[in-house]
């Protein structure tokens, strides 16, 4: 039996945005609505997702992590405030086993993120939650890009990797966030300048390292 795995947003883009949050497509319970207690039903609102924890953590928003419209409201003004749209790659894909791993997607449908850059002109900088490893949004954003004939140049090959791209006479920067998941924690605790970290302050944590790593690209740049 396969499952289509269809993303169940639209993606949350406006006039005003400067930076776009690219992943790939929710936890399936999310397509069929089969939510757990703690879910948020709004983008990358998994009760065991790290990227709205760790966003909380950097802006001291004091977010609900909670079922409710109070919740979303409140990601949807934050998003609004700091001018970050959300539009993940991944519009459809199929799957044998329902999980959440990218690596069970097949068949996989792409969403126009190309398009959407084209309609909001002032986006000038792409935030992948993950990297180029297979099924990753960065993976295939480099796939989106060669059907465009588009080229990516290195800018930074230290993680978080950073690229850039043209398009339509304006330079836009993407930039390989380590992925918000628990599956990512293992190569996390692999770099070297988290064990030094670690090192310094036994109480360091692989959620500590990305709220320093996502400050900077969400906030400071």
């Amino acid at each position: 039996m396969i499952f289509l795995h269809t993303h169940p947003y639209t993606p949350f883009l406006f006039p005003e945005a400067t930076k776009l949050i690219v992943g790939t497509l929710p936890p399936p319970r999310f397509t069929t609505g089969d939510l757990k207690e703690g879910d948020v039903n709004f983008c990358y609102g998994s009760r065991d997702g790290q990227l709205w924890p760790i966003i909380n953590r950097i802006y001291d928003l004091g977010l609900l992590f909670e079922t409710s419209d109070a919740a979303i409201i409140q990601r949807k003004e934050f998003l609004k405030r700091e001018k970050i749209g959300i539009c993940d790659i991944v519009a459809s894909a199929e799957r044998v086993k329902v999980d959440a791993s990218d690596l069970g997607m097949q068949n996989i449908q792409l969403r126009n993120v190309i398009g959407y850059l084209k309609q909001y002109p002032t986006i000038n900088t792409l935030l992948f939650t993950g990297g180029n490893s297979k099924n990753g949004p960065e993976y295939f954003f480099r796939k989106h890009l060669k059907e465009h004939n588009i080229k990516l140049e290195v800018v930074c090959d230290v993680i978080p990797r950073i690229h850039q791209f043209k398009l339509a006479g304006r330079i836009i920067k993407t930039v390989s966030l380590t992925a918000p998941s628990g599956a990512a924690n293992r190569a996390v605790g692999s770099l070297e300048s988290y064990k030094m970290m670690k090192n310094k302050n036994p109480e360091f944590n692989t959620i500590d390292f990305r709220v320093l790593q996502y400050e900077n690209y969400f906030k400071k740049h």
